[in-house]
């Protein structure tokens, strides 16, 4: 087929997909499935090239991880800390969104953030219903949260890696660059959720107060219904953990330590595998699959290649370039994944060091590649995540209830970013 035609089948295919998920008409899986399926039968993205597009390391880190904590949550695991924490936050919904939200952002620097939603959200489902409160606040502050945090460090976010890898950036140049700058993003997006849902944030002192009688009536060691599978269940995720710190040292992929630990965890309990199976998200997974290849035909026929190539053409110097690597990079990783959009810039960038100062352009790139995720329900695959698990749970987040907010959030964070970036590369 003739690359241009091909090219434009692959965009026709991308926006009538991308059409169907925002009309949620269709259900966002089967509307993925059937642009991979169109794509693929067409010859688009060849059969031999699939592995290349599916990015088999998230599929598989999802699946480890989603066994993990599927046979953990048997035990009770979650509700124990969900009590402990509704305990400490003394049934105040804005105390349960803080605390949440640091705490999802401080394990999201140093862990996939998938892996971390995965771990959060099942418990913030728990305290939500045992407070007797709109979940969907919390669940948005989250998602944000996990986004934002990734952003601080090496190992935060994919896009962190490869551009550390490709310029040979070190962990303390990430985190003292963009640290300062997701923490203030942080406590941002903390002050838009919490003027969006202030209503949803306050309750009556008569509520509060049955809130705190029932936490009273709860003694958190009640929630632990296998006390042997609980002890097994914390020894596999302090493992895991473990083994995310220093899986680049000992040469295995995160997804190697996921499936490892879903593995031992499943004979070490005895579980009957085909209940935990039943519980992974496989809708999540095949969304997945049918966006990669989507995304992998826009990457074959150079659209995503070409669109980069051609704004950076207006670049003339490294303010110019600052401020729309940024704004491409947010804008397009929320509507593709940011992992090709990262590997099809880094090699621009490193081309425009013959002209100007390229060092500030790697943080912008970071900048926009993180926390355009935030701007859709499907620019992060911890958003898809969450919402998945959320929806089985009977909570829904429409693709629009996020837009609305969302693309606000990544809109003011991704600009204070590009601020505080500018004022200490560019000058004020």
């Amino acid at each position: 087929m003739e690359q241009t035609i091909a090219a434009g089948i692959a965009v026709a295919v991308f926006l009538v997909t991308y059409a169907m998920i925002i009309s949620e008409r269709v259900h966002r899986t089967v509307a993925a499935l059937f642009g991979a399926a169109v794509v693929l039968f067409l010859g688009i993205v060849p059969w031999e090239a699939l592995p290349e597009h599916l990015d088999l390391d998230t599929l598989f880190l999802l699946i480890g991880m989603m066994i993990i904590v599927n046979t953990s949550k048997e035990s009770g695991l979650f509700e124990f800390i969900a009590i402990k924490t509704a305990k400490f936050a003394r049934g105040s919904p804005m105390k349960v969104l803080l605390l949440f939200s640091v705490v999802t952002a401080v394990i999201s620097s140093v862990l996939d953030n998938v892996t971390t939603v995965l771990l959060l959200t099942p418990m913030l489902l728990y305290i939500t219903r045992l407070m007797d409160i709109n979940p969907v606040p919390f669940l948005l502050a989250e998602v944000f949260a996990s986004n934002i945090g990734g952003t601080a460090t090496l190992i935060g976010d994919p896009p962190n890696i490869m551009i550390g890898s490709a310029a040979g950036l070190s962990f303390n140049e990430f985190l003292f660059n963009m640290g300062p700058i997701a923490l203030v993003d942080l406590f941002t997006s903390l002050g838009i959720i919490y003027l969006v849902y202030r209503k949803a944030m306050k309750i009556s002192d008569a509520k509060r107060d049955k809130i705190l009688s029932t936490l009273g009536e709860l003694d958190e060691a009640d929630a632990i219904r296998d006390y042997s599978l609980f002890k097994k269940s914390v020894a596999v995720i302090l493992g895991v953990v473990m083994l995310f710190f220093i899986h680049d040292r000992l040469g295995i992929e995160p997804a190697v330590v996921a499936l490892t630990g879903a593995s031992v965890l499943l004979l070490w309990s005895g579980m009957d595998p085909e209940e935990i199976l039943e519980k992974v998200e496989w809708t999540a997974i095949f969304f997945f699959m049918g966006l990669f290849i989507l995304v992998g035909a826009l990457v074959e026929t150079g659209i995503i290649d070409g669109v980069a190539r051609w704004i950076l053409g207006y670049i003339g110097n490294t303010g110019e370039a600052l401020i729309i690597i940024t704004w491409f990079s947010a804008v397009s990783s929320a509507i593709v994944d940011n992992i090709p959009l990262t590997a099809a810039m880094i090699p621009l960038i490193k081309a425009m060091g013959s002209s100007m100062n390229v060092y500030p352009l790697w943080w912008a790139l970071s900048l926009g590649a993180c926390l355009g995720g935030n701007g859709t329900a499907i620019g992060a695959s911890a958003n898809v995540v969450v919402i998945g698990i959320a929806s089985r749970e009977g909570v829904r987040i429409t693709f629009m209830d996020f837009l609305k907010v969302g693309l606000v959030i990544m809109f003011v964070t991704v600009a204070i970013g590009l601020g505080l970036l500018w004022i200490r590369y560019i000058g004020v």
